[in-house]
């Protein structure tokens, strides 16, 4: 009566805000996602959740069975990381650079994850804020750069982990922040507070202010998100930087955050590797974990390649 993928559909169910999310990170339609689901109550003669509920409410079958997804699902995963452990390639190098500031919030619990699954694997990594990790990737210096400005190279796939929203973060006091959403014009007179990168590496250059014109007051950099953050609710500067590392400090009242443009302003996070090295057993597993962690972690981030 019960399949794995009922199981691994509810645990999803629970992470999702919606079953429409849900089915986008099953890789389903929601209308088979629907099906799969009336399915397996119309075999237990039970509902396992509250419809139109959000986020979603489980019933006391719904509850039964999640338990069980906890117990059972990471006994399965492991059982298929040692039977490809048997079938070889159980050792390697996994190199990787991050472009992003913010990753290590679910960067770190994810190699810690994969450390201990994959011990004969090498795992290193570096930060990509000061050289080209794409370059190194394609030249064989690297096997894995995390980041959210792809480039077409032969022989580098991207695989994409997820999608976020950037916002704008101002003081509690600033004019802006009692704003739904501003323009570029709103930013003439404000210091832009950075990570001290390309400047047509930020999204908030390239998809809001370059297109429109726009040049800020000044530009001041900060290499640390939490130094960004103590600047703007001092009043000293505004920044921008995806909903998820911002949902701390907004929790703790700290600072607000505005939408930049009415539909405001959507990026992806990706995992760049090299062709060669996608069937590699242990690359594979890295990829799924790094996506349940940063879904299981991070507030407000999408399975979405767009939004």
């Amino acid at each position: 009566m019960l399949e794995l993928r009922h199981l691994r559909t509810l645990s999803t169910l629970r992470e999702a805000e919606s079953l429409v999310e849900a089915a986008e990170r099953l890789h389903l339609t929601q209308s088979a996602l629907s099906h799969q689901i009336k399915d397996l109550e119309e075999r237990l003669g039970m509902s396992l959740f509250v419809r139109k509920s959000k986020p979603v409410r489980f019933t006391s079958a719904g509850l039964r069975l999640l338990r069980l997804a906890d117990t059972l699902l990471p006994q399965v995963r492991q059982a298929e990381r040692d039977i490809q452990r048997l079938a070889g390639g159980q050792a390697g190098r996994l190199h990787m650079a991050i472009e992003c500031h913010s990753c290590f919030q679910w960067l770190m619990p994810t190699i810690d994850q994969f450390r201990n699954a994959w011990p004969e694997v090498e795992v290193d990594f570096a930060s990509g804020f000061f050289f080209a990790p794409l370059p190194a990737l394609a030249r064989g210096d690297l096997d894995l750069v995390v980041t959210s400005d792809p480039l077409d190279i032969p022989g580098i796939t991207y695989v994409p982990l997820f999608t976020y929203e950037a916002l704008l973060a101002v003081s509690n006091q600033h004019p802006l922040s009692t704003r739904q959403h501003i323009t570029p014009e709103d930013l003439v007179g404000e210091t832009l507070i950075t990570y001290p990168v390309e400047r047509e590496r930020l999204d908030v250059f390239k998809q809001f202010l370059d297109p429109a014109g726009v040049e800020p007051a000044g530009i001041r950099t900060a290499e640390m998100t939490i130094m960004m953050m103590q600047l703007v609710a001092s009043g000293r500067g505004v920044c921008c930087l995806p909903n998820w590392a911002l949902a701390e400090y907004l929790h703790k009242g700290y600072a607000s955050a505005c939408r930049l443009g009415p539909d405001g302003l959507f990026g992806t996070l990706y995992a760049a590797v090299r062709e060669d090295m996608m069937a590699m057993p242990y690359l594979q597993d890295f990829l799924l974990t790094a996506k349940d962690t940063s879904f299981a972690t991070l507030e407000g981030v999408s399975a979405r390649s767009g939004d």
